[in-house]
């Protein structure tokens, strides 16, 4: 991968793009909240695809984003994610193929990680309370991280099963069902024949192909200056997505408290501010970001060697900003 990174400190969206080239282009744009955040579909409409298809082709991908909420929120008492967390350690539970898909994926990138990227989090990290500025105690967060061990989960990819050796592990998909959805999205944006598209959910943005022969730009937000952006880059057929740590977080007594947990210590990461992975696969970028925002630059940039066609931009705690090898400034 050889792009040139535009560094920018200018107000602005967080999603940016080119005019379009073609005066004959036929957008179909939907903005809607799902997943706790504002998402966004734009796709060019095949020549061949009638308006009443591309209608329902819009409402598939609406659906989708809609049906990962419904099955992956730790908030909703009924999702599938909230029942595994009531029952796992009593039984076994059956769980829906795309939840064994991403829990599949994130037991795998928990393993070459060596445990820096887990969902079992969530056993320390549903102690916080973000928007109430709550936090756990230190014996509470001591009692807590005692579960968190991606080993303790028993997944049965034959029968569709997950089971927790322990009672106190929870999981939360906060860092890779978000780019689960994209992905999934445009999956399904490419079986129905378009070329050209955007999926954003929140932090993450996946790209069919390109803008009419020019590229996509996709900012990266500044992450002290809500109103301004870090970086610009030119995409293509990517996807990106950002981990940092203004996103959900308090500040107490000078210190901030944001959501993007150390499984070793359940306290949140620190060194870095923002983590953006560019790459091929939706969730793999998602979860990548988070790890290596846990990981920090060195460990970081070291872990993403693995993974081949990924790159990455991160800025630490003094706004300083790095890019992993692939990636060219000027």
């Amino acid at each position: 991968m050889n792009k040139l990174v535009k560094i920018l400190l200018t107000t602005s969206a967080f999603i940016a793009c080119l005019s379009i080239s073609s005066v004959n282009a036929k957008w179909f744009e939907h903005k809607f909240n799902v997943m706790g955040t504002a998402a966004e579909i734009r796709f060019y409409q095949p020549d061949k695809m009638p308006d009443q298809q591309t209608q329902r082709l819009l409402q598939q991908l609406v659906d989708v984003m809609h049906g990962v909420d419904e099955s992956m929120s730790p908030y909703k008492p009924s999702s599938e994610l909230s029942l595994i967390n009531q029952q796992a350690y009593a039984q076994s539970v059956k769980i829906s193929n795309d939840l064994l898909r991403v829990i599949t994926k994130a037991q795998h990138i928990a393993k070459l990680s060596n445990g820096i990227f887990d969902i079992t989090f969530a056993s320390a990290g549903h102690l916080y309370q973000y928007r109430e500025h709550i936090k756990p105690s230190d014996n509470e967060l001591q009692q807590a991280t005692q579960f968190i061990n991606y080993h303790d989960i028993l997944l049965d990819e034959q029968q569709s099963t997950i089971r927790f050796l322990k009672p106190g592990t929870k999981i939360d998909l906060g860092g890779i069902a978000k780019g689960f959805a994209v992905q999934k999205c445009l999956n399904i944006l490419k079986q129905a024949g378009v070329q050209h598209a955007l999926v954003n959910a929140g932090g993450d943005t996946g790209l069919l192909g390109d803008k009419f022969g020019q590229n996509w730009l996709v900012a990266i937000k500044h992450p002290r200056q809500a109103d301004k952006q870090a970086a610009l880059l030119p995409l293509a057929s990517e996807a990106i997505s950002t981990s940092g740590d203004y996103e959900r977080y308090f500040i107490e007594d000078g210190q901030r408290y944001h959501h993007i947990l150390n499984p070793k210590t359940g306290k949140s990461a620190t060194g870095l501010v923002s983590v953006s992975v560019v790459g091929p696969d939706a969730m793999t970028t998602d979860a990548l970001s988070t790890t290596l925002f846990i990981l920090g630059k060195e460990q970081g940039f070291k872990l993403l060697e693995q993974f081949v066609g990924y790159e990455a931009i991160v800025i630490d705690d003094d706004l300083n900003m790095y890019f992993s090898k692939g990636l060219s400034t000027n």
